[in-house]
Formats: structure tokens, C-alpha cells, sequence
């Protein structure tokens, strides 16, 4: 079987959690993720000849299982994890950051490179340089999103936090004034799964190392980071 990659909706209805030789046996390898056509470079749902990242290198691992790689589309960062648990997916990828309070529920493979958390404000507004200072601001968000753990975790009052807000929306809550402060990631790849399915985990981790030492990591950061590849790259390989 040829590896395929497809995209279908992700229903209600529970699968059944399996480990690496139950997705062989299904031949797919079904991955969570939260999809946005204005952020497309994990996952670009436009593009064959640049299909996204994580698709890449997912790809190959369904490649090297022989299965068809399928993208469940979630509505939302916090139904994610709770999707996995319940056994709609396989595994999620996708910006997705590994917290703390995930870490509880899911495991989670190697980082293919670091993900961080920084805070953006706009001019004429001043720098944030201490925690006391982001405090006193109003601080936007996505809702069920790392960020958002971060924030909470930072000690950040929770009625200083606006999470109503999406992905695409962030720039234009600055700019008019609606948050004065944005909570933004610097983009990562790192991809859970169910704490039981070990063999899986361990397969990813085997595949993420050929990733790193063959090349293919460079290739692809330069691809879909393009003038941020190097920093990337730099920061990825940081102990």
C-alpha cells in the first residue's frame, strides 16, 4: 500500500484506542488537528506541492508503516486532547504545545523543535520587561491553547485575559485597542498521543530522529519558515 493523505471530518463517534499495530492493521493513521487557511504552514489544505510541516513528516512515517495518513479537523485546541483520550484520533499535531497540565493526561514525542511563548504589544506602547508589568494589561488569547496555560501558570488574574479571540483575530484585537497585549507563539512541532500507546510513541521518536539527522528537518524548516529557518534551526539544536 502507497502512502496516502486525505482529510475527512471528525465526527462524534468514538474509535477505538490503538497502539502502532492496531493503526498497521487499519492501514491509517488518523492525526488531530486544529486547521486555519491563514496559518497554513503545518497544515496547508490549498497545497499538494507544499502540503504543510507536519503533513511532511507525517507522511513519511505513514510511509514507512504503510498506511494512509488522515486529518480529522477539530473545531478547537480544547477539544483535542479530550478527542485522543476518547480514541478519535491516533495522535495530534499541529502547533501543539506540551504543557504541564497535558503532560497529566497524554504523552508526548520529542520536540522536532522548541516551542515558546512570548508576549507582542504594539507601538507606541512600551516593551513588556517584567511579570508585574503584564499583569496590569489586558492580555489576548486563544482559548484551550498553550498560551493560555502559560498565562494562567504566570499567575496572570484570569479577568486580565481575553480567550474569545482565534488565531487570525489577535493582530486586529491589537491594533484596535480591544487587548493591549497578545500571548503569541513561536512555532514548534511536537505531537501527542495516549499515555498507552507506547509502541506508537516510540515509533514517532524513531522517526523524528531520522528527521533531524538526515537532513530533511533543514529542507523542510527552510521550506515553510523561510526567513525564520534559521533561528529555528539554531534553537533546535540548543540542548
Amino acid at each position: 500500500m502507497q502512502a496516502g493523505f486525505a482529510i475527512v471530518l471528525l465526527t462524534a463517534v468514538p474509535g477505538l484506542a490503538a497502539d502502532l499495530a492496531e493503526i498497521e492493521r487499519r492501514g491509517a493513521l488518523r492525526v488531530l488537528a486544529v486547521l486555519d487557511v491563514r496559518e497554513p504552514e503545518f497544515f496547508s489544505l490549498k497545497s499538494q506541492a507544499t502540503p504543510g510541516f507536519d503533513v511532511e513528516i507525517l507522511l513519511g512515517f505513514a510511509k514507512a508503516h504503510k498506511v494512509e495518513l488522515k486529518v480529522l479537523p477539530a473545531a478547537g485546541w480544547a477539544g483535542l486532547v479530550p478527542a485522543l483520550v476518547e480514541g478519535k484520533g491516533d495522535l495530534i499535531a499541529g502547533r501543539f504545545s506540551a504543557t504541564p497540565q497535558r503532560r497529566r493526561v497524554i504523552e508526548f514525542t520529542q520536540e522536532v523543535f522548541p516551542t515558546r511563548t512570548v508576549m507582542v504589544t504594539r507601538k507606541p506602547h512600551a516593551g513588556l520587561r517584567t511579570l508585574e508589568e503584564l499583569k496590569t494589561e489586558r492580555v489576548g488569547t486563544i482559548a484551550g491553547s498553550s498560551m493560555y496555560e502559560a498565562l494562567l501558570a504566570a499567575g496572570i488574574p484570569p479577568g486580565r485575559i481575553d480567550a474569545s479571540l482565534d488565531s487570525g483575530e489577535l493582530s486586529q484585537a491589537l491594533r484596535g485597542g480591544k487587548i493591549s497585549a497578545a500571548a503569541w507563539w513561536l512555532e514548534g512541532a511536537i505531537y501527542g498521543v495516549r499515555k498507552e500507546d507506547q509502541a506508537l510513541l516510540a515509533a514517532l521518536n524513531d522517526h523524528l530522529q531520522v528527521v533531524r539527522s538526515s537532513g530533511i528537518l533543514n529542507r523542510l524548516t527552510i521550506t515553510y519558515f523561510g526567513d525564520g529557518a534559521p533561528a529555528i534551526l539554531k534553537k533546535a539544536r540548543e540542548p
